[in-house]
């Protein structure tokens, strides 16, 4: 600290400077740069009013918008060995999980909630992009297939919002046999006749793409998410070939027959409703 600022903040009749900041009133939208008040951005659901992108949210927020009030109760994250090849790059994994969990207060980048979403009954899990990336360990393996138990003993649907930069890389194959893992997963909820929601998130890539976020009874998106396996300079050094306009967003994805929807995030709470309310009327039947 310096002596200017010393003498500043011990004389009384001068603001201090964290009296005065501004850093938490306003949002820039990363899409279009536009500054919004962050009373309306929070009001509008992490929306641009004016060009609506949809910026990312963690589970708390998610939950909140999805599950009537009220309902909300988290799971517990089941335990798993931690950094299980004793994995460093710049830093230790140990480090980078400590660090991540001191940002979103969460145990890893997979939790689920029980709760009720207009009247029905639902478990929904919420990958967290914050959390080094979303990305697929042991830890958010073993969140999914919980997720699924707890679906098929309650007999509901589970629903999974998915954001993942893909497999965590400090777990090695460890986190790349989490795709059969939780694929076997889906397939015994099917088995139990409990649907499976799929609602993708800016971004969902790599290895949970390649696994449960396509696996889906009915697959959603929101506006303009970024949905992919490989990037789009990997594909496009790859088959030598300039890629179309929107190549790997929602929108073209929803036109090539690779999803069922694009839902605004004001209207996803309703059209999850709906679905859950389709679906589970015709198992009923």
């Amino acid at each position: 600290m310096s002596w200017l600022t010393r003498v500043r903040n011990a004389l009384p009749f001068i603001a201090k400077k964290a009296d005065t900041t501004t850093d938490n009133l306003w949002h820039k939208c990363p899409s279009c740069g536009q500054m919004i008040f962050q009373k309306e951005w929070d009001e509008n659901l992490s929306v641009c009013p004016r060009c609506e992108h949809h910026g990312r949210i963690g589970p708390k927020v998610r939950f909140g918008q999805i599950f009537d009030e009220g309902t909300l109760k988290l799971l517990a994250s089941p335990a798993v060995k931690e950094d299980p090849l004793k994995f460093r790059d710049s830093k230790r994994y140990t480090d980078r999980l400590k660090a991540a969990r001191a940002a979103t207060n969460e145990q890893d980048a997979l939790i689920n909630g029980s709760g009720k979403i207009d009247g029905l009954a639902a478990i929904v899990g919420v990958q967290d992009f914050a959390f080094m990336g979303g990305s697929m360990g042991t830890a958010v393996g073993a969140a999914f297939v919980a997720g699924v138990k707890e679906a098929i003993k309650r007999r509901c649907p589970y629903i999974i919002f998915t954001a993942a930069g893909g497999a965590r890389m400090q777990e090695g194959i460890l986190s790349l046999m989490q795709m059969p893992r939780a694929t076997v997963a889906i397939q015994q909820l099917r088995a139990a006749g409990q649907p499976y929601i799929v609602v993708l998130t800016d971004p969902t890539t790599g290895g949970v793409t390649a696994s449960y976020a396509m696996l889906g009874d009915i697959q959603i998106a929101e506006p303009n998410a970024l949905i992919a396996f490989a990037g789009a300079r990997v594909i496009e050094n790859t088959i030598r070939e300039k890629l179309p306009e929107g190549f790997q967003r929602a929108e073209y994805l929803l036109e090539h027959g690779m999803l069922d929807m694009v839902v605004h995030r004001k209207e996803l709470k309703a059209m999850l409703a709906k679905t859950i309310g389709y679906l589970t009327a015709a198992k009923a039947a």
